[in-house]
């Protein structure tokens, strides 16, 4: 079995843990705003739990969250203040490398591909890239649903020379599951966002924000196209703890549920089960705290 890294968890529960207040619009951009001091200890904290790579907190960054006028006005200096409070906590750690990944987000909402709008994509990611590139070493345009979400991420970071990753969210209701072909939540096979992804010059193709019960399928889907296209990149997978009646709506509409059984030892093990089917770069997404890291970073290395 080829190195694992470990990533880091969900942002937002962790926030909560310690005492920031998530509401709505805002959310998990309203600690950067109110406490960003318990935004830099979440970061440490899943560097202590092990994680070898920490996102910046620049997902909910977007006039999605923020609205227009705050984007326009104060997007900028949050998310440079974003990348710092990653930065310093990853500079802190003086036993290991840690890496700090840039999180690019699907700009017009999560699982939902239908309000993409390719005309105006690049003018919000440039504010993310521009004010991000100081602090980050790779790129991560995270939780996208649709393959033109990742080529819109390539063209927006392909001037910063910093190595991109991209992770897309794959459908995971039960008609899902039970499919041969996995696909993402754009219904485009992830076989096809695979061949792109080995053309684009993406350093890694990575899933995310499903159950952790479709991720399987679609690293042994990704693995062989990856392999026939010639393509060296690594994969990787870092999976939600939504609740399965909750899978329909949009990903940050509200505080979804999260599975009980979903331990820290059961999330090892399909972490495990991952690694087995060829992913090198393991963490986890919404719901999945630092125990749940600290348990997986134990058990993969």
């Amino acid at each position: 079995m080829k190195s694992i890294r470990v990533l880091d968890g969900g942002m937002s529960r962790e926030l909560i843990r310690l005492g920031a207040e998530l509401r709505q619009p805002e959310w998990s951009a309203l600690a950067l705003i109110e406490t960003p001091d318990i935004v830099r200890r979440v970061h440490e904290e899943f560097i202590e739990a092990g994680a070898d790579i920490v996102t910046t907190n620049s997902y909910a960054l977007v006039p999605f969250h923020i609205g227009e006028e705050r984007f326009r006005s104060d997007g900028a200096s949050l998310v440079d203040l974003a990348g710092r409070l990653a930065r310093a906590a990853a500079d802190a750690e003086t036993g290991r490398e840690i890496l700090v990944a840039g999180s690019l987000p699907p700009i017009f909402g999560s699982y939902e591909p239908e309000r993409f709008n390719p005309g105006r994509v690049q003018g919000y990611l440039a504010v993310l890239v521009e004010n991000l590139a100081p602090h980050v070493d790779v790129w991560l345009g995270e939780t996208l649903s649709l393959i033109a979400e990742g080529e819109a991420v390539r063209l927006a970071v392909e001037g910063t020379g910093k190595p991109f990753w991209i992770s897309f969210t794959l459908a995971d209701d039960a008609k899902a599951l039970g499919r041969d072909q996995p696909r993402l939540r754009s219904g485009e096979p992830v076989a096809e966002a695979a061949a792109w992804a080995a053309a684009s010059g993406a350093a890694a193709l990575l899933f995310n924000c499903s159950r952790p019960e479709a991720m399987a399928k679609a690293v042994e889907v990704a693995k062989r196209i990856l392999r026939e296209n010639a393509a060296t990149i690594e994969i990787g997978v870092y999976a939600n703890a939504f609740e399965e009646d909750e899978d329909d709506g949009a990903a940050n509409e509200t505080l979804h549920g999260t599975r009980e059984d979903l331990t820290a030892e059961r999330y090892s093990r399909f972490a495990c089960e991952w690694a087995e089917a060829g992913a090198t770069l393991i963490g986890g997404c919404c719901g999945i705290g630092t125990q749940h890291i600290h348990r997986l970073a134990s058990g993969l290395k």
